[in-house]
């Protein structure tokens, strides 16, 4: 079993830039297909970013060109680096896992079966 740990959440300016870090715990890490999910005030929590074991992502398209998802698996880390945000960008963001040895990538939070505690992004304008 994976556990999800998300950090780097916090305040910034819009324009600023913010990289989240999500630790995943067991040796199963590569195993997974890691995504970023984001929730607003009131909103459905909304795919933003996946990345498979072979390193194929996906983005939702709102999102493309300003966020970037990696992973170093020999920390057990998937990283989603945010820049240009904007007050729209506000959210709880979520670290998910999708056991899965496929290439396919799924943007449905019904796919993801283990689920960080989210962390807090908040952009000011």
């Amino acid at each position: 079993q994976v556990q999800l740990v998300e950090s780097g959440g916090g305040l910034v300016q819009a324009g600023g830039s913010l990289r989240l870090s999500c630790v995943a715990s067991g040796r199963t890490f590569s195993n997974y297909v890691m995504g970023w999910f984001r929730q607003a005030p009131g909103k459905e929590r909304e795919f933003v970013a996946a990345i498979t074991r072979f390193g194929g992502t996906r983005y939702a398209d709102s999102v493309k060109g300003q966020i970037t998802i990696s992973r170093d698996s020999a920390k057990n880390t998937v990283y989603l680096q945010m820049n240009s945000l904007k007050p729209e960008d506000t959210a709880v963001y979520y670290c998910a896992a999708e056991y899965s040895y496929s290439s396919v990538i799924h943007t449905s939070k019904g796919s993801y079966t283990l689920w960080g505690q989210g962390t807090q992004v908040t952009v000011s304008s």
